[in-house]
C-alpha cells in the first residue's frame, strides 16, 4: 500500500491546532528521506497557497553526534516563512507553539541567486551579504519530542520561529569556526558552543543547503535567511523566560517568551 503523504501532511497541520502527534511510524519509515520532503512540500504549497511567504531556509541536524543519534549521515532543512520573524528584543506568546527550545546560530542573508547544485564554499561565501547571530526557537508536533529523521524533515525541520540580531557583519574578517556562543536563560549561560560545532563551520552547512536544494531543482535567492544551524545544545523554555544568545564578532539577539494576555 503506497504511502498517504497528504494525510500525513494534514495530520501534521492540524497538530498545530489539536496538539503534538504520535511519531509518524504508520506512514514513513524513520530514514525515509524522499517521503518525509515530499511530506514537506506538501505543507510548504499550502502554506503558501495560504497566503505564506517564504523567506528562507534552515539547516538543522548538524551536529554529527544527533545525527548518529537518528541513524542518519546528513543534515536536513526547513523552510522559514516571514511570519516566524521576531523582531530582536521581541516577544513570542506561549499560544503559538507546543514544546518549543532555543538555540543560537549563525545566520546568512543572501546577495545573489544561488541555484548551481557544485556550488563551491567560497562561491557561497561570494554570494552571502552579510552574518547576524540567530536564536531559533524550534518546536515539533511530534509528541514529546520523540523524533525519528522523517518526524523532523516531515515536520518542516521541527521549525517554529526565529530572532535575528540588528548589527549586520560582513563574512571578510569574521571567524565563524572558532567564534564562541553563550545562550542565556533569564542570564544565566544554559548552551555554550562555536562554530566549529555546525557541521565543521557554518559555511559548510550552508553550502551543503545551496547543493542540495539546486540538486532538487529549487534555490536560494537574494535576501534570504538561512540559519545554519546550532552551535550548542538547544534548551527547553518556559513561560516567563528571557533569552540571549551571544556570539563572538557578531554580537546579540533575544526575546521574551510570555504567556498571553487574558
Amino acid at each position: 500500500m503506497a504511502t498517504d503523504h497528504a494525510a500525513l501532511a494534514l495530520r501534521l497541520r492540524e497538530a498545530y491546532c489539536r496538539g503534538a502527534v504520535a511519531p509518524l511510524r504508520d506512514g514513513l519509515d524513520p530514514t525515509d528521506i524522499e517521503g518525509a520532503y515530499a511530506v514537506q512540500a506538501l505543507n510548504t504549497d499550502f502554506w503558501i497557497a495560504a497566503g505564506r511567504r517564504i523567506t528562507g531556509r534552515k539547516v538543522g541536524l548538524t551536529a554529527k553526534a544527533v545525527q548518529a543519534q537518528l541513524g542518519v549521515d546528513q543534515p536536513d532543512f526547513g523552510v522559514l516563512f516571514a511570519d516566524m520573524a521576531i523582531a530582536n528584543a521581541g516577544s513570542l506568546l506561549v499560544s503559538s507553539v507546543l514544546q518549543p527550545k532555543a538555540e543560537a546560530e549563525i545566520a546568512l542573508i543572501m546577495a545573489r541567486d544561488v541555484s548551481d547544485p557544485n556550488i563551491t564554499r567560497a562561491e557561497f561565501a561570494a554570494s552571502v551579504a552579510y552574518a547576524l547571530p540567530a536564536i531559533e526557537i524550534v518546536d515539533s508536533r511530534i509528541a514529546d519530542w520523540k523524533i525519528t529523521f522523517a518526524d523532523t524533515v516531515a515536520d518542516n525541520g521541527s521549525s517554529a520561529f526565529y530572532v535575528l540580531g540588528n548589527d549586520p557583519k560582513p563574512l571578510t574578517g569574521l571567524d565563524l569556526w572558532t567564534c564562541g556562543m553563550a545562550l542565556e536563560i533569564n542570564d544565566v549561560v544554559q548552551s555554550l558552543g562555536a562554530g566549529v560545532a555546525c557541521l565543521g563551520h557554518p559555511l559548510n552547512a550552508a553550502t551543503w543547503l545551496a547543493q542540495t536544494l539546486a540538486a532538487r531543482g529549487q534555490g536560494l535567492r537574494a535576501g534570504d535567511v538561512i540559519l545554519t544551524g546550532a552551535l550548542g545544545p538547544m534548551v527547553p523554555i518556559k513561560p516567563g523566560d528571557r533569552v540571549r544568545a551571544t556570539i563572538g564578532g557578531l554580537g546579540s539577539c533575544s526575546f521574551d517568551f510570555l504567556e498571553d494576555r487574558t
